[in-house]
């Protein structure tokens, strides 16, 4: 039976889970958080402003002790996940807390492994970085790049390095002492943060505590975005923020692309005539296609991904162009609310700007429409 607490019993570990229509996603991800055993837990899931069944099916769990907390009027400034967790922290229990996103399954036994894991490494933070289920092509083809670029730029080994200046968290799973969440002060020191999850742990590294990062997929799996729309709306958020220069990434990773395509079908296409030189450009092509797959295998993605990942390299490269144009212009969409820039951007005095009961962004100007079709328009 689940290990939940009793009354009397206070909690180790309180599980904060911020929620904005998540319907398709809520109950398997908390079905798989109340079964969790060898600890004692709570499970709180913020409603943030839902007008779907988030709350419905939140509410549904309150027999196994699932509480659910109303994410209240968003301040000017904050953004809407920040808001949301800090109302989740207000009211946790525990000596340890849990912020994990609405999307995410936990396997078995997971969440006291995690405790053990961050106690027995000294961590005042830990994050794992779950393994992403991608199941539209355009999940396969893109997901599995932006995540070897993530690899390469936030390496484990580094964030975990007391001795680096290395930091980096995944909001999707992250495990934090309360003592430590409070010292640092907590996601309202951060709230005007766009990637709250990097933000929270360079806190508590500068503060002098040890943070743990890795990859968990032993742990945690997750499924980000379920269509393109949402695909693109959420990295034009991130990626920016992720990579410090993202128009020269995008030309190197579509440089990259065309080298590799180019290359191979000059060697497939003229080897039959046994010429010398399209034998080099062939060669070329395959090295070059192998030690792509060397970088993206890394990234823990499954074979039929990882080979299809090269034609996510022209998408990746657009969907740079993308975020840094969004940034720019403080046109940054994410689940019906507008970020104007912010700290981590450029202007930490603009504010955010809600928008209640617009499913889609209003309809942009003609030439943000043409950069939405395409990598050709958006480098333009």
């Amino acid at each position: 039976m689940p290990a939940t607490p009793t009354p009397s019993d206070p909690p180790a570990v309180s599980v904060i889970v911020p929620a904005r229509n998540e319907e398709a996603s809520l109950k398997n991800c908390l079905d798989s958080l109340v079964a969790q055993t060898k600890v004692a837990f709570e499970i709180i899931v913020i409603n943030d402003h839902s007008t779907d069944r988030t709350h419905e099916i939140a509410s549904s769990f309150s027999y196994k002790r699932v509480r659910v907390v109303e994410a209240g009027t968003l301040p000017p400034g904050w953004t809407g996940k920040n808001n949301a967790v800090i109302a989740g922290a207000k009211v946790a229990q525990g000596e340890w807390l849990l912020f994990t996103d609405a999307d995410t399954l936990h396997l078995p036994g997971s969440l006291a492994r995690s405790i053990e894991e961050a106690t027995r490494r000294h961590a005042a933070l830990l994050s794992y970085s779950p393994q992403q289920v991608v199941k539209s092509l355009w999940e396969k083809a893109v997901m599995p790049v932006i995540f070897a670029e993530l690899a390469a730029s936030f390496r484990p080994s580094k964030v975990s390095d007391p001795n680096s200046p290395a930091a980096a968290a995944n909001g999707q799973y992250l495990l934090i002492t309360r003592a430590a969440y409070d010292a640092v002060g907590g996601h309202a020191a951060i709230a005007r943060e766009l990637l709250e999850d990097v933000a929270l742990a360079r806190a508590v590294k500068k503060s002098g505590r040890k943070i743990c990062f890795r990859f968990g997929g032993d742990a945690v799996r997750t499924r980000m975005y379920r269509t393109f729309a949402q695909l693109r709306e959420g990295w034009t958020k991130n990626l920016v923020l992720l990579f410090p220069s993202p128009m020269r990434l995008a030309t190197l990773r579509a440089l990259e692309f065309i080298l590799i395509v180019a290359s191979l079908a000059t060697g497939i296409t003229t080897a039959r005539h046994g010429h010398l030189q399209p034998a080099v450009a062939g060669l070329l092509g395959a090295i070059l296609y192998a030690t792509f797959l060397t970088r993206i295998r890394r990234a823990h993605f499954s074979w039929d991904a990882a080979l299809l990942a090269v034609f996510g390299l022209p998408l990746f490269s657009y969907l740079l162009v993308r975020s840094r144009r969004s940034h720019k212009h403080g046109n940054v969409w994410w689940k019906g609310r507008r970020y104007p820039p912010g700290p981590g951007v450029t202007d930490p005095a603009v504010t955010a700007v809600a928008v209640t009961g617009i499913a889609d962004p209003p309809k942009l100007p003609d030439s943000t429409q043409q950069e939405q079709h395409g990598i050709s328009h958006a480098q333009s």
